[in-house]
């Protein structure tokens, strides 16, 4: 099988990852931070190994900032539900998923209200302005995703965050589709809150997330129950981790976590990126050569785009050409990629597109075999 989507959950994982969650399970073994006997304070040291590696990466001020999650969708919803009140404004943009919109829409019923700013591809200033002009003065966070899981488009969240400083309004990123593809500089940012997928671009088995803030005791709790500290007290800790960290944790998915970083930064952030990138562009050429296949942005390229490609086959519905492709032996995604907003954004909401997101394995050979298979198909 050709695997073409890694926006969804990377595959295959490395070799490192696949051997380090097969020796957790037999090493540790035990609950992380529940007990005094060697086994479960191993797990918990290698637990810790993972948040401190964690943020080194994101350049967060320390291991404490670093709360593991399920998913990125686990840590949105975290954030969003755990800040925002009834009358509180929220500014979002038009690309967003439905890990943004669904908690969004959830809220307003409870007098929480939002605004979507339009994004421009490739046109970052007239982005910055419409989400200035969407602030009020009840807002009281920015919501946006680093980039697009649909079209691939990157959203100026740098510039985003320093205008919303200006207005001391914090931000939160959704980097289920940059983090282990884009450089990202915390405290240089100006992020507030990072929500982050571990099993795609940091390449860790799928039930691995985290949320990544100096901030977390600022935020209610929306999941309450055992920490392994403070048992005596009937209130949740305040403190991080602990404060967002109740029950078990998935003791081999973070060990497969950290092994997906150190995968990650042996290889290069750069590295993985250029060569993604190299191989979504001559997809976009090829494909834009025929007239019969629909494409929707300009060629995806540095600094306004990650390495994903949506595109259709004239008016097929794009379930039916990835079934085709299916049956060639190519996994592709299709349909709304769980993003209605993206695409409204481009008029695409009724046939969907049929997405392309290569990984760190995938070849140039295997390229030219999906290009061969739609040429097959028109």
């Amino acid at each position: 099988m050709i695997y073409l989507d890694n926006a969804a959950t990377t595959y295959p994982k490395p070799a490192s990852v696949q051997n380090t969650v097969q020796i957790a399970l037999k090493k540790y073994g035990a609950n992380p931070g529940r007990a005094g006997h060697a086994m479960s304070l191993a797990a918990a040291e290698e637990i810790y190994r993972c948040r401190t590696a964690a943020a080194d990466f994101f350049k967060a001020p320390g291991p404490e900032c670093v709360a593991f999650t399920l998913n990125c969708t686990h840590a949105m919803n975290y954030v969003l539900k755990g800040l925002l009140k009834p009358g509180d404004h929220v500014v979002t943009s038009s690309l967003e998923h439905n890990a943004v919109m669904r908690p969004l829409q959830k809220l307003s019923e409870n007098g929480v209200m939002f605004t979507v700013a339009k994004v421009f591809p490739g046109d970052n200033d007239a982005t910055l302005n419409a989400f200035r002009n969407a602030i009020r003065e009840n807002t009281k966070l920015i919501v946006c995703t680093h980039a697009s899981n649909v079209w691939g488009i990157r959203l100026p969240v740098e510039r985003i965050a320093a205008l919303g400083h200006l207005y001391n309004i914090p931000i939160v990123v959704d980097c289920a589709q940059s983090a282990g593809v884009l450089p990202i500089d915390m405290a240089e940012s100006g992020f507030d809150y990072l929500c982050v997928a571990g099993h795609k671009g940091l390449y860790g088995p799928m039930g691995t997330g985290m949320l990544v803030t100096p901030n977390g005791s600022n935020l209610e709790t929306i999941i309450e129950g055992g920490t392994g500290t403070s048992s005596s007290s009937m209130e949740q800790p305040q403190t991080m981790p602990d404060r967002m960290e109740s029950g078990t944790q998935n003791m081999p998915g973070i060990a497969g976590l950290l092994a997906g970083i150190e995968f990650v930064k042996s290889r290069g952030i750069p590295n993985i990126y250029r060569h993604e990138m190299s191989l979504i562009k001559y997809l976009y050429k090829k494909l834009s050569e025929n007239k019969n296949i629909k494409l929707y942005t300009d060629e995806p390229d540095w600094p306004y785009f990650v390495p994903v490609l949506s595109f259709n086959v004239n008016d097929l519905p794009s379930e039916t050409v990835s079934q085709k492709l299916n049956a060639a032996g190519i996994a592709v995604r299709a349909g709304l990629h769980c993003s209605p907003a993206a695409h409204e954004s481009m008029g695409t909401l009724k046939q969907g597109t049929v997405r392309v997101s290569p990984s760190a394995f995938t070849t140039m050979n295997e390229m030219n075999a999906l290009v061969a298979a739609v040429h097959k198909i028109i």
